[in-house]
């Protein structure tokens, strides 16, 4: 898919766990999950504002687009 999902980056640079991230986000950690594994087939524009405000990012920081 050429879209990747980077929220595993921005968990790393934040120093923060996926169980914390989903409770802050409001979602579980297996939801989570499957959005940080690029399993995920849409996301929500609230989640991605919800993200976007835990992680102190905007939301290119999360989704980007390879072609390859």
């Amino acid at each position: 898919m050429p879209i990747v999902v980077d929220v595993d980056v921005m968990l790393a640079r934040r120093k923060m766990s996926v169980g914390t991230l989903a409770e802050l986000v409001g979602i579980t950690p297996a939801n989570l999950a499957v959005l940080k594994n690029g399993r995920a087939k849409a996301v929500r524009f609230t989640t991605l504002e919800a993200l976007c405000r835990a992680l102190d990012c905007q939301p290119g920081d999360l989704l980007r687009y390879d072609a390859d």
